[in-house]
Formats: structure tokens, C-alpha cells, sequence
């Protein structure tokens, strides 16, 4: 379902500020992967996801989407292939429009316009069985303003809308980082819902070890703009935190420094 063949990416090229963010990284999702991704601060984990979404070009390899090279493609053509929920929970949401309102532009994205008025019957009893998907009590407050909810209401939201025209990948960006705990703990739980019931590919970036091994099928961990680590199935699943520090220092040859993972 992706396929990134050695891309690179170097930002201020020529000044006393260049830096490659991608160093020759490759990296293959089959269809239903769930990928988590960690690592410390300037690995390129949100670099790699912005380079898949087409938010800037890469300088060198090749990118692949259900077999399709969108290498080239900008980013607005890349969108229908894309689900995306970024760390803000106020980003991926219309604050002054409905719950109901917001759902009928993501299920519509895409689709040709036209004048008929507001959102019909089959579309809102759609909207309400989504909803309920979450646990959060959503689908009986349609009418409510998104600007009423609170952050984890609107990132569970903005989750649901992203997913709505199950997309060929989506893409997680440290989503439940803003969240306190117990309220990321409910977002993550409906993100493993969601992408099991819709057999969804995904890759989902976090600074929490913890979740990161909790949580999909594969992780990968980063460093200096490549991959120096990719562990899956039962193996991942016995994983401790302490394994990965550990892993991080063989395959790096020094010590994890990444306060806020460490916390984490």
C-alpha cells in the first residue's frame, strides 16, 4: 500500500543551516500495516510523513501509493488517497460549524457539488453510527459546535473525518501528544478500532515508547533521517521500553537523549 524507495531530503541546501532531515530512506506498508514510528528529535519522523503527503518535494527516490508513483504529484492530488490528523486537536476541525456539518464535508470530499441543501436523513443516521464508534456520547449532540468540544472530543472527531472515505493510508501525526493521558488513551483505543474495522494502512508517529509498542503491528524506530530499526508480529509484541533503548544505542552507537520519549 506504500512504498518509499531511498528518498532523501535536505532543507537550507548550501547554507550554515543545511540539514537532511532523509538520508536514502526506504520503507515498504502492505495493505492493513499499522506501522508505529518513534524516535528522538530530528530523526524525520514528521519529515518522512510530510514527504509522503507531498507537503514538500524530495530531492531524491521514488514514492508509491496502492502501486500508484505519486512522487511528483502535489499535494492537493495526493489528498484522495490520504487520511491525515495532526498533533493540534483544533487543526483538523471547523469550530464554528456543527459535529453534523463537519462530518458532511469530510464524507463529501471528493465528490462532485451540488445545490441540494443541508445534510439528509441516510447521511445523518451514517454520521450517528460513526459516532458512536468513539464512545464519547458524540452522536446525540449533532447540532452541538465543534468550538464546544473539548480537545479529545475534537481529536476523536477530526480522527473519525479522516477515516470517513477510507482512505488508502492515513497518517498520524504524534495525534494524541496534546491530550492528557486518559483522554489519549480513549483516542488511541478508537484509532485501533477504526482502523481494524475498516482494515485501514496507517502510520502513526508517537513519542510514547509504551504506545508505540502497545499499539499496531510493526514499529520502526528513526535516527538521523533513516531506519535503524524494524521489528513486527510476535517479536514486537514482547518488546519493553528497555529493549528499545537498547536498540537505539547499538544501531546508533550512543545514548537515547530525547527528554520528552524518556517521560514519556
Amino acid at each position: 500500500m506504500l512504498n518509499i524507495k531511498e528518498i532523501s531530503k535536505t532543507f537550507n541546501v548550501g547554507t550554515v543551516n543545511e540539514k537532511t532531515a532523509l538520508n536514502g530512506l526506504s520503507l515498504h506498508l502492505e495493505d492493513g500495516d499499522f506501522v508505529t514510528v518513534i524516535g528522538g528529535n530530528g530523526a524525520g519522523k514528521s519529515t518522512m510523513l510530510n514527504a509522503v503527503a507531498g507537503v514538500w518535494p524530495v530531492d531524491e527516490g521514488r514514492i508509491e501509493i496502492d502501486g500508484i508513483n505519486v512522487t511528483r504529484l502535489p499535494e492537493f492530488k495526493r489528498a484522495r488517497y490520504l487520511g491525515r490528523v495532526f498533533q493540534d486537536p483544533m487543526t483538523g476541525t471547523a469550530a464554528s460549524m456543527q459535529i453534523e456539518e463537519n462530518m458532511a464535508l469530510a464524507s463529501r470530499r471528493g465528490a462532485l457539488r451540488t445545490l441540494r441543501p443541508g445534510i439528509t436523513h441516510k447521511e445523518r443516521t451514517l454520521f450517528q453510527e460513526q459516532l458512536r464508534i468513539l464512545d464519547l456520547g458524540l452522536e446525540d449532540r449533532l447540532t452541538s459546535k465543534v468550538g464546544l468540544l473539548s480537545g479529545g472530543q475534537r481529536q476523536a472527531l477530526t480522527l473519525l473525518m479522516a477515516t470517513l472515505k477510507k482512505p488508502k493510508l492515513l497518517l498520524l501525526d504524534e495525534h494524541t501528544a496534546a491530550l492528557d493521558p486518559k483522554t489519549a488513551a480513549k483516542v488511541l483505543d478508537a484509532t485501533d478500532r477504526i482502523i481494524a474495522k475498516d482494515h485501514l494502512t496507517a502510520i502513526m508517529i508517537t513519542h510514547n515508547m509504551k504506545d508505540a509498542i502497545a499499539h499496531g503491528n510493526r514499529l520502526v524506530m528513526m535516527y538521523e533521517g533513516r531506519i535503524i530499526y524494524d521489528v513486527a508480529g510476535e517479536e514486537k509484541k514482547k518488546l519493553k521500553v528497555s529493549d528499545l533503548l537498547e536498540k537505539f544505542e547499538q544501531a546508533s552507537g550512543g545514548n537515547f537523549a530525547n527528554d520528552r520519549m524518556m517521560l514519556s
